[in-house]
């Protein structure tokens, strides 16, 4: 077990070697130059499908709403003010396309502007919410609002948390549509959409919602850890689609189009999630509705749906149908928030990943601890003791059982000379010797596995969380979920200057304080033990430190601030249990061994 354990660590530090060559050698290709005046998907097509969710789901017409004109800048707008919300609603179309977050900025500089969630068609990377009504029986296209459908204020001026507008269109064939939005003093917009019939037949017509999205987002992150693309619950399921998989979805919806539809009967909602940010389509607890991702190959651009049931109006009636859009920060609080008010499980919105049932917990604890502390780094120094502390009786049993099998190693090496190449004869006396000893090698893996779900799930938690997003912490660490501010180039922060952009030559070259910590702490771990005695080995261990010291100097500097933490008190556990058990360590004895063996391989090298 114990060369299995020397394998694996091997197998460890040759994929991050790997990994380190092909990200040096094959960077990520960038991001190609959007059009963003590209027009808006189609909307969906009313009918049967759409009046029973139960049914087969419908494609989405080739003939939608014409596509939008290119903002200007007299188009006439709706304003947005709320204590933390400022944007406005452009009234071609009545599309909520501009909204930026008062509480936040893009970056730490008060300067920098507040972030800008959603962005008009021709400017930046347009993303907007649409809303509208799709022809059933005794309508066509022009009978319903479209894309360019130029509303009416009919009430309202401003729209803000304690004052709600109305915006109206009349229709060429008798119909009246009204669309009250209400914002709470959050994140969470109300959207009424009504429909009065002043005609002489019955007709019927089908309300939805769309989230647009014109290309991916350009501060998108590309990591494996974290989910950025469509979020849907339906029914209790929770649904994720990453932008990359979309192209690749089941239905063809129409021309250069792919969908993945979802009859929902009781609870659900569909929307985009970026790292910090959402935007969430949610009908009505308790209705049923179709759910629809889509992507447009030809245009790239990103679709969301949600189409309620198809309405039946006949002359002289009127039907409305409520809805809710979420566009905002993923703040757990607020988040949990709306799910108590009824959004159903919309804490799941939060990306917690395979192991939810350990991040959730986790990061309640975090939560928590960050109320009580004011500080997230220290907020993070404290979780981490405290899982610690947790799991030190796995701990325990674990640096023990490798106490007890570094006193045997003596009497193991004169097994393996004695046995020479006979494996089955050297196998019988290994277990000879470890019944005798009364040492079972399985038992100082399996704490250490056991362990494995709660660092992943708490690795999770500090990656993904919101709250980390500009937490300061000490000194020159203004930002936990940014790399690490300092390197050698500015003295880790002596001087004026900012240290040069992570990812690039010089920041590799330039390392920084934390990613030089856990780099030598992770040196330091190794030291407990003496070096193998295999050179091949030797030369991957003394190497694997500094593997990871570079690869992860780019990551946000919570993360690193966590490795370096939970290395340190790794480092103790392991000292102090190993001496406890009568085996004492030779940290200084064995660095001294790993410098003098490097300057007889140099010295092997020469003569050579």
């Amino acid at each position: 077990m114990d060369d299995q354990n020397k394998n694996l660590l091997i197998a460890t530090g040759l994929s991050f070697v790997v990994i380190l060559i092909w990200f040096l050698l094959f960077p990520p290709p960038e991001e190609p130059a959007q059009d963003q005046t590209q027009p808006v998907a189609t909307a969906p097509v009313a009918g049967d499908a759409a009046a029973t969710p139960t049914a087969a789901p419908s494609a989405v017409a080739d003939g939608g709403p014409s596509a939008p004109q290119v903002e200007a800048a007299d188009a006439p707008r709706l304003a947005i003010d709320t204590t933390r919300l400022a944007g406005s609603i452009s009234l071609s179309g009545g599309r909520l396309d501009e909204l930026k977050l008062k509480d936040y900025t893009v970056t730490t500089d008060p300067e920098s502007g507040n972030v800008q969630v959603l962005e008009p068609v021709g400017s930046g990377h347009a993303y907007y919410a649409l809303y509208g009504w799709a022809p059933g029986a005794g309508l066509t296209q022009a009978d319903v609002p479209g894309a360019n459908t130029e509303w009416q204020i009919e009430a309202g001026e401003t729209l803000g948390s304690d004052s709600p507008v109305v915006l109206r269109w009349d229709s060429p064939s008798g119909l009246i549509f009204r669309r009250t939005l209400e914002v709470d003093e959050n994140f969470m917009f109300t959207v009424t959409q009504s429909v009065e019939n002043t005609g002489s037949g019955t007709v019927s017509a089908a309300p939805y919602g769309i989230i647009a999205r014109h290309g991916e987002p350009v501060d998108r992150k590309k990591f494996f850890v974290l989910h950025e693309g469509v979020v849907a619950m339906a029914d209790g399921k929770l649904d994720e689609i990453d932008y990359t998989d979309m192209p690749d979805l089941d239905m063809v919806a129409s021309e250069g189009a792919r969908s993945k539809v979802t009859q929902v009967a009781e609870n659900g909602w569909i929307g985009f999630t970026d790292h910090y940010w959402m935007t969430t389509l949610i009908p009505a607890p308790g209705s049923a509705f179709k759910q629809v991702a889509k992507y447009d190959d030809g245009r790239d651009i990103y679709q969301t749906e949600a189409v309620l049931p198809t309405m039946t109006l006949a002359p002289g009636g009127t039907q409305q149908v409520t809805t809710q859009l979420f566009v905002g920060a993923k703040e757990w609080e607020t988040i949990r928030e709306y799910e108590q008010q009824g959004v159903d499980r919309f804490i799941d919105s939060i990306d917690w990943g395979w192991f939810f049932f350990l991040t959730k917990p986790i990061f309640w604890l975090l939560h928590h601890l960050h109320q009580l502390i004011g500080n997230m780094g220290w907020s993070i120094i404290a979780l981490t003791l405290i899982l610690k502390a947790l799991l030190f009786p796995l701990a325990f049993k674990s640096y023990v059982s490798m106490a007890k099998m570094k006193e045997l190693q003596p009497q193991m090496e004169k097994l393996k000379e004695a046995a020479g190449d006979d494996r089955q004869k050297l196998q019988q006396e290994m277990m000879a010797l470890y019944k005798r000893e009364k040492v079972n090698p399985a038992s100082g893996c399996l704490p250490i596995l056991l362990q494995i779900p709660i660092f992943f799930s708490l690795y999770k938690v500090i990656f993904v969380a919101f709250e980390l997003r500009q937490a300061p912490w000490l000194g020159p660490f203004q930002d936990l979920s940014t790399p690490d501010p300092t390197s050698l180039y500015n003295l880790f922060g002596a001087l004026p200057w900012a240290a040069p952009e992570a990812g690039t030559t010089l920041a590799l070259v330039f390392i920084g304080i934390l990613p030089l910590l856990l780099g030598i702490s992770m040196w330091l771990q190794q030291k407990l033990n003496p070096a193998p005695t295999d050179p091949t080995q030797a030369m991957i261990f003394a190497w694997m430190p500094w593997v990871f010291m570079f690869m992860l100097g780019g990551f946000a500097s919570g993360l690193v601030l966590y490795w370096i933490t939970n290395n340190t008190i790794t480092f103790t556990q392991q000292y102090l249990i190993m001496r406890s058990q009568g085996f004492k360590p030779d940290v200084f004895g064995n660095i001294k061994a790993s410098f003098r063996r490097k300057q007889k391989a140099e010295s092997d090298a020469a003569e050579k």
